[in-house]
C-alpha cells in the first residue's frame, strides 16, 4: 500500500463526494480511512454508501463518546487504521488534485522523503505560499521556508510517525495541528516540496461552518496560549543555536507579533492589554538575541512598545492603513528609469520616506529597495536598470511611518498619459518596463523572459561558396540599437513541418553586420525558416530574418551522388522573410533532365 488518506469528517455531507472522489481517483495504490466524528447530517450514510462501492479503497471508522471536540483525535484515530508507507490528512471540505499523490510518491520514493509538501490552493481561504516557489528536492529547515507552513496537509512517511509516536493534540479545536507538523519537522530526515502543481485545494464552507471560520477560532489571547505547546515541543528537539533561531522567528512572526496587527486593534482596551502581556511572556522566555536579528523592522518596533497599549494600536493602525499610490510619470534618463507618482497612507497626514522596491518574482526575497525624492505625497525615484539580474521585477510603492513599511503594486492606478516606455539596450542586455495584463501594475523585464524582445535582422546579400554553403551577410538591431558583437550567436533554420532545427555559428562584425555560412545543401528536404539567435541577458531571442528577392541567391542544384538536392532559398511574399525549400533529386529526375 502506497498511501493511507485518513479524511475526518463531522457534518460534512455535502462537501464529502467531492472530497471523496478526489481521493478515489488518485493513481497511486491507496487505502482511504474515513473517521466519522459523530455526524448527524447523513454523512454517515453517505460513507456507507462509499464503503459498500469500494470496499477495497474505503474504511469507516466511527467513534463513540465525545464527539466534535476538535480534528485531533479522529486524525489520531485514523493513522492507528492506517497501512500505507505514507499517511496523507486531508479534510472532509477539502479536494486534492487529480495528480497529486502521484507526484508527492515519486517525489518521496526519489529522494527518501519523510515529508514531502505539495502545493496548496485556497478557495475563500488563505493558503500559504512562502515554501511553493519552485520544486525543491531536499528543502533544509534552515534555508528554507518549509517551516512557514506547519498545516497537516502534507504527505509523511508512516513510519517517522510511528518511530516516534508523533501524534495529534487532543481535545482543542485549533492548533492540533501544529503540535503534530512541528513533531514530524523535527524528525523529518528529508523534506521534499512539489510546487509545480495544486495539490491541494482549501476550500471555505459557504455557509461559515467550519471550525476555522468561526469568529473565536483565531482569539489572540487562546491563540498565545495554545501556541506554547509547539513552541516548547520544537525547542526539546532542536539544541540552542541558528536552527532554533531560525524557527523560533518563525513562531515569533506568524504566532506572536501577527496578534498585535489586525487583532489587535479589534480588541478592545482589556483585551489589548492580556494581548501584548502574551507576546511579552512568550518573549521573556524564548526571544534570544540570534532571534531578534531575524526580526523585521516593524517588529522590532512592537517589541520596544510591548509596555505601551497605545502605541502598539498606533503601530496597528499603520500596518493596517490602505496605500494611496498613482504613477504620474514613467520615461528614460540615459539609462535610468524614471518613476514619478503620489503616494500616502489611508487615513495618515504624514510620513518618514517613501521608497520604491523592486521584487523579482521568482525569488520574492530578492528585493532592490530605491529611495525616492519627495515633497509631500509626490515622489520621484530613479531606478539603475542596468543593476537588476535578469528576471522579471515587479515594482512596488512603499511608505514608512514610525518605523512600520506599507507598501503596495504601482501603476494599475496611473495618468492617462503615462504610456510605457520603449525597451533599451543595456550592456547587452535588453530591458522593457511594461504594464502586467492581469492588473495593469508595472514590471521590468530584464532578458526578455515574458516579453517580446523587439529586434529586426535583415539580409544585404547572399551567395553560394564550396561545400553548398550559402553565404549570408547581414545586420541586426535590437530595441532600435546596434547591438554590441559579443551578443549575436548563430543563424537558426527550423523545418516548417517537423520544428527540426538546424544552427550554425556567425561571425558577429563591428556596426551590428553578421555573417553566416551555413551548408543548407546538408538539409533534409522540407522548407527552412531561417532566425538570427540573439542573447540579451536572458533566454535566446529569435528574430526573423528579412530578405527581399534582390539579395536571395540563385536556386542551387547539389549532383554530388551523395547529396542529390535542389536548394531554393527565397523571400517569402508579403513580409519578406528568408527562407530555404530543400527537395530530394530523384533517379527519374536526372533521367528527364538528361534527355532533355
Amino acid at each position: 500500500m502506497d498511501v493511507s488518506i485518513v479524511i475526518p469528517a463531522r457534518d460534512a455531507r455535502p462537501y464529502l463526494d467531492r472530497c471523496l472522489t478526489s481521493a478515489l481517483v488518485q493513481r497511486v495504490r491507496k487505502e482511504i480511512v474515513v473517521v466519522d466524528d459523530g455526524s448527524t447530517d447523513g454523512t454517515a450514510e453517505l460513507l456507507e454508501l462509499y464503503a459498500a462501492y469500494h470496499p477495497d479503497a474505503v474504511r469507516v471508522v466511527r467513534l463513540d463518546g465525545l464527539a466534535g471536540r476538535g480534528a485531533g483525535r479522529p486524525r489520531n484515530v485514523g493513522l492507528q487504521h492506517a497501512t500505507g508507507r505514507y499517511v496523507f490528512f486531508c479534510d472532509a471540505d477539502d479536494y486534492l488534485g487529480a495528480e497529486a499523490l502521484e507526484r508527492m510518491v515519486a517525489m518521496a520514493d526519489r529522494n527518501g522523503s519523510d515529508i514531502v509538501l505539495g502545493r496548496i490552493a485556497g478557495h475563500g481561504r488563505r493558503a500559504p505560499v512562502s515554501m511553493f516557489t519552485r520544486n525543491t528536492e531536499r528543502a533544509g529547515l534552515a534555508d528554507s521556508a518549509v517551516y512557514n507552513s506547519l498545516c497537516c496537509f502534507k504527505l509523511y512517511r508512516r513510519d517517522l510517525l510511528e518511530r516516534h509516536r508523533i501524534r495529534f493534540a487532543e481535545g482543542v479545536l485549533v492548533g492540533e495541528d501544529l503540535h503534530f507538523t512541528v513533531h514530524a519537522y523535527c524528525h523529518a530526515g528529508v523534506i521534499s516540496v512539489v510546487a509545480d502543481y495544486d495539490c491541494y485545494h482549501l476550500v471555505a464552507r459557504p455557509d461559515g461552518s467550519s471550525v476555522m471560520q468561526q469568529p473565536d477560532s483565531r482569539d489572540p489571547v487562546a491563540w498565545l496560549a495554545m501556541i506554547r505547546g509547539p513552541i516548547r515541543l520544537m525547542t526539546e528537539h532542536i539544541p540552542p543555536g541558528p536552527l532554533r533561531d531560525h524557527l523560533l522567528g518563525r513562531h515569533f512572526r506568524l504566532d506572536a507579533f501577527a496578534q498585535l496587527g489586525a487583532p489587535f486593534l479589534a480588541a478592545d482596551e482589556v483585551r489589548r492589554k492580556d494581548i501584548a502581556e502574551g507576546v511579552a511572556a512568550l518573549c521573556d522566555e524564548w526571544l534570544t538575541p540570534g532571534v531578534y536579528e531575524r526580526l523585521h523592522r516593524t517588529d522590532r518596533e512592537r517589541l520596544a512598545a510591548l509596555g505601551d497599549v497605545d502605541r502598539l494600536a498606533r503601530l496597528a493602525r499603520i500596518e493596517n492603513a490602505a496605500v494611496r499610490r498613482r504613477l504620474t510619470g514613467l520615461r528614460w534618463e540615459a539609462d535610468r528609469l524614471v518613476v514619478s507618482g503620489t503616494a500616502a497612507l489611508d487615513g495618515m497626514r504624514v510620513h518618514h520616506g517613501i521608497y520604491l522596491v523592486l521584487r523579482a518574482r521568482r525569488d520574492p526575497a530578492a528585493e532592490v529597495v530605491v529611495p525616492a525624492g519627495y515633497d509631500g505625497d509626490e515622489f520621484t525615484a530613479l531606478v539603475d536598470v542596468g543593476a537588476l539580474d535578469s528576471g522579471i521585477w515587479d515594482l512596488r510603492v512603499a511608505i514608512e511611518l514610525e518605523g512600520v513599511v506599507r507598501s503596495g503594486r504601482l501603476g494599475a492606478d496611473r495618468d492617462d498619459d503615462v504610456a510605457r516606455p520603449a525597451p533599451r539596450l543595456i550592456d547587452g542586455v535588453v530591458a522593457m518596463p511594461y504594464f502586467t495584463r492581469d492588473n495593469g501594475n508595472l514590471s521590468v523585464d530584464i532578458g526578455g523572459h515574458l516579453r517580446t524582445v523587439p529586434g529586426n535582422a535583415r539580409l544585404t546579400r547572399t551567395r553560394w561558396s564550396l561545400g553548398h554553403r550559402l553565404v549570408m551577410d547581414g545586420e541586426v538591431t535590437v530595441a532600435g540599437a546596434i547591438p554590441e558583437a559579443s551578443v549575436v550567436r548563430r543563424v537558426v533554420w527550423r523545418e516548417r513541418r517537423t520544428g527540426g532545427e538546424y544552427a550554425e555559428p556567425v561571425v558577429a562584425l563591428p556596426g551590428g553586420g553578421f555573417t553566416a555560412r551555413p551548408a543548407v545543401g546538408g538539409f533534409a528536404p522540407g522548407t527552412w525558416d531561417a532566425y538570427l539567435e540573439v542573447e540579451l541577458g536572458g533566454p535566446p531571442a529569435r528574430f526573423r530574418i528579412e530578405a527581399d528577392a534582390a539579395t536571395v541567391a540563385k536556386p542551387c542544384r547539389l549532383r554530388a551522388a551523395a547529396l542529390l538536392r535542389s536548394v531554393r532559398p527565397y523571400a517569402t511574399p508579403g513580409k519578406g522573410k528568408l527562407s530555404a525549400v530543400v527537395r530530394k533529386i530523384t533517379a527519374r529526375a536526372l533521367v528527364r533532365r538528361f534527355l532533355r
